[in-house]
């Protein structure tokens, strides 16, 4: 079912044009991750998604609504854009309990958002004394009062530990077993290999893959082969001679692509050559958004 729905969006700031005819979607019961490089136009998407900022062209719904016309936002929509946005001297529960009064929610719900992300413990101290891990539960805490069906998060493992960022990545695959459609944007690509079903991809404000993880990943290619022999140096010349690329990788090993682990086993066999290695490597997520997204980064620096 589609959460969100965004239909040629376009958004323009004087003469930049940040989001360009800009259209995809968001379905429940997935984690969908959003993404493209510095610049590229994520940010004001979603602050067009959230009513945060007005659309030049193009529109955006939640649920078939636009976010304006929604009764009581809170319980169709929550979002984490910058857990910074809390009055440090506030206590955490007070904070929620204000959000909740505002908008109309019964109280019961703030000690239910605090167990839910873990700050049950720390509900009675100050927001500014916070861990960064901490503001980003007591956001996410926050985003959860209404009960939304749709949950959008800015970056939100950006500065966190290895605990805090697999307890994030739990929290979402969670929330959309429940049926809650997610939006993520991040720059974590190794993190959003795995967390997120599907992947909207955009660069200078327009889009470049709309596809699920897997497909994305597939669609790179068929990766590189890593050998392992007695003799790398000889075997590397049969390899180029048969047509592959071949680099040094770590520990005297053999990185090849062009060649399937299956074709390179026979060569192997052919020239009585033992292998004590012939593994597959899949293309990470991150060096298949890098080569996807190389015309669309703002800034490049050199490379020797």
């Amino acid at each position: 079912m589609t959460m969100i729905d965004v239909t040629g969006l376009t958004k323009r700031y004087g003469p930049d044009t940040v989001v360009d005819d800009l259209s995809f979607t968001v379905e429940a019961g997935q984690v969908t991750g959003f993404l493209g490089p510095n610049g590229a136009g994520k940010s004001t998407t979603m602050k067009v998604i959230l009513g945060l900022a007005a659309p030049t062209r193009g529109s955006v719904t939640i649920d078939g609504r636009r976010y304006r016309d929604l009764p009581v936002p809170l319980t169709e929509v929550g979002a984490l854009l910058d857990a910074g946005a809390v009055h440090g001297g506030r206590k955490a529960y007070d904070h929620l309990l204000a959000l909740a009064v505002a908008n109309g929610l019964p109280r019961r719900r703030v000690g239910e958002v605090l167990a839910r992300t873990g700050l049950e413990g720390v509900a009675g101290k100050r927001a500014g004394g916070f861990s960064l891990g901490m503001r980003q539960r007591l956001g996410i805490a926050a985003a959860l009062l209404g009960d939304p069906r749709v949950l959008i998060f800015d970056e939100p493992v950006n500065g966190l530990d290895p605990e805090g960022i697999r307890w994030i990545r739990d929290f979402m695959r969670s929330l959309a077993r429940e049926g809650r459609a997610v939006l993520v944007s991040s720059h974590l690509m190794s993190e959003m290999a795995q967390t997120a079903d599907h992947l909207v991809v955009i660069g200078r404000g327009r889009l470049i893959a709309d596809t699920s993880t897997s497909e994305f990943l597939r669609r790179s290619g068929e990766g590189t082969v890593l050998v392992r022999t007695s003799e790398p140096a000889g075997f590397a010349l049969r390899l180029t001679a048969s047509g592959a690329t071949v680099r040094e990788g770590t520990e005297s090993s053999l990185v090849v692509s062009g060649l399937t682990g299956a074709e390179i086993g026979e060569l192997a066999a052919y020239h009585g050559i033992v292998l004590s290695e012939l593994t597959p490597q899949r293309p990470s997520l991150e060096d298949a958004f890098m080569e996807l997204t190389k015309d669309s980064v703002e800034y490049q620096g050199v490379t020797a």
